[in-house]
């Protein structure tokens, strides 16, 4: 439990100002930490930091323990001596400071990470061979998959040739014997990705700065964690998925969210002691201080969507593992921190999982004014917070607050403007007086995207959900967390008992 009034920002390790196309764990990182203290905040929080997939969303990864090559800084690298300035110069990451290209991102980082790796003599490094053997429950396999991957182009591992698909047992020797270095390259990927993580999240602590990280309940299907342990899921015998994962048709999309995910076979989770959700946790408290895990509700009751339709209609509820898990993981791992991503339709069982675990909740002061909802009853107005929860503006998911204030009707603008008691602000007046708002309610947590404390409009959204080719590539830009805002969010944290005075 988060038992003490605190505040944060969220923005992705990819939106940091940086000098080669995407933020990564470069200088940038570090003096973002000073600026969050500068600041009085307490928290910094992250998307998955995991390898991204087709659509480069954090949601859908190659594995669940890897870590993103993108977020390598090459500065280090290049202070390491095995990549040198003009090289990086020399690669076209894209003109826009405020924006990712992935496609110059791909082309381009990837070699740069080849030269890196070719001249490290990482097979020398005594550091390396320990993080092989400690980090073998998993690396193994991930490096084997990645590799494997580039080997067949890319295609998913669904369409690999049926012996390695399978893992048959002689094809798994002579990949690993093939690909030897291609194997060792991705390992050595993972090593600079940890080495350098551990560094900057060791430098944000000694701030006093606690790293909120985030999960998705569910693992992508073409990933190695679904092709090295098939039976955690539900596969059949050509290790096709039987259902996939989703929401129903409500009143946002008629035919539901078909999101694809293979879905667990909770039956041989709890036979095991949950041995693999008790690694995958572990792993994460490696990484982070606090962990939100996304679509907490799957946990009661998940969408099971039959495998092969092209919408979620005919889809069906069926029973979660509820507090078998998290009383598993608690006596694994101790007391941990842990936010419950709560959001959407909130059936009783649900509210009472989220309850039974202690787990802080979340509020979106976006939801909060609904012209379809009547009076004051609405869970995500702040006088109906408990203390118990965490609060924010809007989420990677939401538009930003200048965006959504502009797109809500005349009566939802009203709303707002009767609830705060406000009529004469103009929309970025508003913007602030909400941020206000949610930093004085009595909910423990409170974090605010940087793009509402900027007062950005929607060019600066992270993520539209059901959409492609327009996500995750806004960056914040050299000099936007200026000085004067990080004294105005200082006074903020001071003024209602959240700053950080560590």
């Amino acid at each position: 439990m988060i038992n003490k009034r605190e505040c944060g920002v969220l923005l992705p390790i990819s939106s940091l100002p940086s000098k080669y196309g995407i933020g990564c764990f470069s200088k940038s990182a570090y003096e973002f930490v000073d600026q969050l203290k500068a600041a009085g905040q307490g928290c910094w929080q992250i998307l998955p930091l995991g390898p991204t997939s087709y659509g480069d969303s954090p949601y859908q990864s190659f594995s669940t323990f890897a870590g993103n090559p993108y977020f390598i800084s090459l500065e280090d690298l290049i202070e390491e001596g095995v990549l040198t300035e003009e090289e990086c110069d020399a690669v076209d990451f894209g003109i826009k400071e405020d924006d990712i290209d992935y496609e110059k991102l791909y082309k381009g980082r990837y070699q740069l990470l080849r030269k890196a790796y070719e001249r490290s003599e990482i097979s020398q490094n005594p550091d390396f061979v320990k993080f092989q053997q400690e980090q073998a429950h998993w690396l193994k396999d991930y490096a084997l998959f990645m590799a494997v991957k580039d080997r067949f182009e890319g295609v998913p591992w669904s369409k690999w040739a049926e012996d390695i698909r399978l893992r048959w047992q002689n094809a798994l020797d002579y990949y690993r014997r093939e690909l030897y270095f291609e194997i060792e390259f991705q390992e050595y990927m993972q090593f600079k990705f940890y080495e350098q993580w551990a560094k900057l999240k060791a430098y944000a602590n000694s701030k006093s700065i606690r790293i909120i990280g985030d999960i998705p309940i569910y693992v992508a299907m073409d990933s190695a964690d679904a092709w090295a342990n098939p039976w955690l899921f539900k596969l059949d015998e050509n290790n096709q998925p039987t259902q996939v994962a989703g929401c129903p048709p409500d009143g946002f999309s008629a035919t539901g969210q078909l999101w694809g995910n293979p879905l667990y076979n909770w039956e041989v989770h709890r036979n095991s002691g949950f041995e693999w959700w008790i690694k995958r946790l572990a792993h994460c408290f490696n990484m982070y201080d606090i962990v939100r895990i996304d679509h907490f509700r799957g946990f009661d009751e998940y969408y099971a969507i039959p495998f092969g339709d092209k919408t979620a209609e005919r889809g069906w509820w069926e029973k979660g593992p509820g507090m078998d898990l998290f009383r598993t993981i608690s006596w694994s791992l101790g007391e941990k921190d842990i936010i419950a991503e709560d959001l959407g339709f909130m059936t009783d069982t649900v509210k009472r999982l989220v309850d039974e675990s202690g787990y802080p909740n979340m509020k979106v002061i976006e939801f909060a004014f609904d012209e379809r909802d009547t009076g004051n009853a609405s869970d995500y107005l702040p006088h109906n917070y408990p203390q118990n929860c965490v609060v924010y503006t809007g989420t990677h998911d939401n538009e930003t607050l200048l965006g959504w204030f502009g797109d809500i009707t005349p009566e939802e603008r009203k709303m707002v403007r009767d609830y705060l008691g406000n009529f004469h602000d103009d929309e970025k007046g508003i913007c602030k007086a909400l941020i206000r708002l949610v930093m004085g309610s009595v909910a423990n947590l409170c974090i605010i995207p940087i793009q509402d404390y900027l007062v950005l409009d929607n060019s600066a959204r992270i993520n539209q959900p059901s959409t492609l080719g327009k996500n995750w590539k806004w960056r914040l830009k050299e000099g936007q967390f200026s000085e004067k805002l990080q004294e105005e969010m200082l006074t903020l944290a001071t003024r209602y008992g959240r700053r950080n005075w560590n």
